[in-house]
């Protein structure tokens, strides 16, 4: 928590002294962001990816009311970021993630695609063939994991010093942030679910 205020302080100072200057962004000459950047962005479409697709089986697979409320804001928040981080990227014309192959849109099948708590093949295969209330258990299960891994790509980016362009360090906190309060409210539905009687 220490280095995220940390690098929120140094967030403010480069942004005010960037916006006396014009700007980093306004010297076409000068790039204000590292590989590291380019490849947090990247792996986190993949990652969003994922989250959208099995989040968008809960429908068909039966979930709960409350479980397809919290499968309906992953849809829209997340789908919302890849369109953000795929801006960013053409933005810099740096190459981004084709998502619109059924291969693509099935993160967690190619070893290249795959970032740090996403499901696995074996994993997906389990969920898909889940129903009802198995499908809420694994479905929390396996989506605290995944946000987890956010949380884990946020700190690598971090600690290796990238993150400071003002894009990403926004992004990358707002991630932090969002995925940290959702991660405590799946704890929460998932020890409901696990701990409740049949007939309350």
């Amino acid at each position: 928590m220490k280095t995220i205020v940390a690098l929120a302080v140094l967030a403010t100072l480069v942004g005010t002294r960037g916006a006396a200057q014009g700007g980093p962004e306004a010297d076409s000459g000068r790039r204000d962001y590292t590989a590291a950047d380019v490849h947090f962005m990247s792996g986190m479409i993949y990652h969003h990816a994922q989250a959208v697709l099995i989040a968008g089986w809960a429908p068909a697979h039966d979930a709960s009311p409350s479980v397809r409320t919290l499968c309906e804001r992953i849809v829209v928040g997340q789908g919302d970021e890849i369109v953000l981080m795929q801006r960013w990227l053409r933005d810099r014309h740096e190459p981004d993630p084709d998502l619109s192959t059924t291969h693509a849109m099935m993160p967690g099948m190619d070893p290249a695609t795959m970032m740090p708590g996403m499901l696995t093949a074996e994993q997906l295969a389990q969920l898909d063939r889940a129903r009802g209330p198995e499908f809420d258990r694994l479905f929390l299960t396996f989506m605290i994991q995944h946000h987890k891994g956010a949380i884990t790509m946020v700190n690598e980016l971090f600690g290796q010093g990238a993150g400071e362009q003002e894009k990403v360090f926004r992004f990358a906190s707002d991630v932090y942030a969002d995925q940290t309060t959702e991660i405590a409210r799946m704890q929460k539905m998932l020890a409901t679910l696990l701990f409740e009687r049949p007939g309350q």
